[in-house]
């Protein structure tokens, strides 16, 4: 088929890769290249270093609201637009444009988390499962008929991991879908509006750490973050953010800190958490025991 791809991060690449290596993608669109850095060089989205791998025509349009942008893509003429995790949102006049209409890669089991951040809110909620799942787009949020979910258990995985893996299975899904399509036999399930949950993006509020949640909301919140609202914590007048942690069997008080050359445990409202990975400000990701070492937390400290 006559595709035209759309998306921005990491979680799009295996959807395009697969996609253009089945159909004929005319063209992929990718958000501008963003300031990055000290130095606020500009630097292409993976999607955009992905498609020039695969020597695709990119676009990187500030919007799609716009006419000449409108008529820039129907002069294109695809017969479908692939969406992953574009960023952009594309209006009425958009989804009208391929004559198979618009295909979404949304990383929910849908009706359950329609909005921005399905993975993080999964986490966050303590879900046993989440997935993935193809989407056709209309004007609603998220709102559109879907096929081939693909189901993952959360168990204790952060959100890159479950994140990489729903990429992977979406591309997996989208291929089939689009082949489905073009066959004209594609099983599509309506949404039931009344089982709908939310997932708008995730902010630093609902990754704070504080002694009186407990462990397991601490962790949750801790495998939720990303570079963009991280989890942090201050102790012995130093700010940290969490990159990764684990249960502990160590009794301690809520708000308490015990450090040793193994690591960092803390203490929350029913039991401890040890830190296994942490980023001191102005510095790069290390070992939590690597930092304790180096940083000569006081045995009465509290964060």
């Amino acid at each position: 088929m006559r595709v035209v791809f759309m998306g921005t991060p990491d979680f799009a690449v295996p959807s395009l890769r697969a996609v253009a290596a089945s159909h004929d993608v005319v063209a992929v669109y990718t958000q501008p290249d963003r300031p990055r850095g000290r130095g606020r060089d500009l630097v292409p989205s993976p999607v955009k270093v992905a498609a020039q791998d695969l020597g695709l025509t990119v676009l990187q349009p500030n919007t799609l609201r716009d006419s000449v942008a409108q008529q820039a893509l129907a002069d294109l003429a695809p017969e479908v637009i692939c969406v992953a995790a574009f960023g952009i949102i594309l209006p009425p006049e958009v989804l009208a444009i391929p004559t198979h209409g618009c295909l979404n890669v949304h990383a929910s089991l849908l009706p359950r988390y329609r909005g921005a951040a399905p993975v993080h809110r999964a986490i966050l909620d303590g879900a046993e499962e989440t997935g993935v799942a193809i989407m056709q787009m209309e004007e609603g949020l998220d709102t559109g008929p879907y096929t081939h979910p693909y189901r993952i258990d959360v168990d204790n995985k952060d959100v890159v991991t479950i994140t990489g893996a729903l990429a992977v299975a979406g591309a997996e899904a989208l291929v089939a879908t689009l082949d489905e399509l073009q066959r004209g036999a594609v099983d599509w399930t309506i949404q039931d509006d009344s089982l709908a949950t939310y997932a708008p993006k995730i902010t630093a509020a609902d990754v704070a750490l504080s002694p009186d949640l407990t462990t397991d909301a601490a962790l949750r919140r801790i495998r939720a973050s990303t570079p963009s609202a991280r989890s942090r914590l201050s102790m012995a007048g130093a700010n940290l953010e969490v990159m990764s942690a684990e249960r502990s069997d160590i009794a301690l008080e809520p708000g308490r800190v015990v450090a040793g050359k193994s690591g960092i445990a803390v203490g929350f409202a029913d039991g401890a958490v040890a830190l296994t990975q942490v980023k001191p400000a102005g510095r790069g990701a290390m070992d939590a025991g690597a930092y304790a070492r180096g940083a000569r937390i006081p045995e009465d400290a509290v964060w």
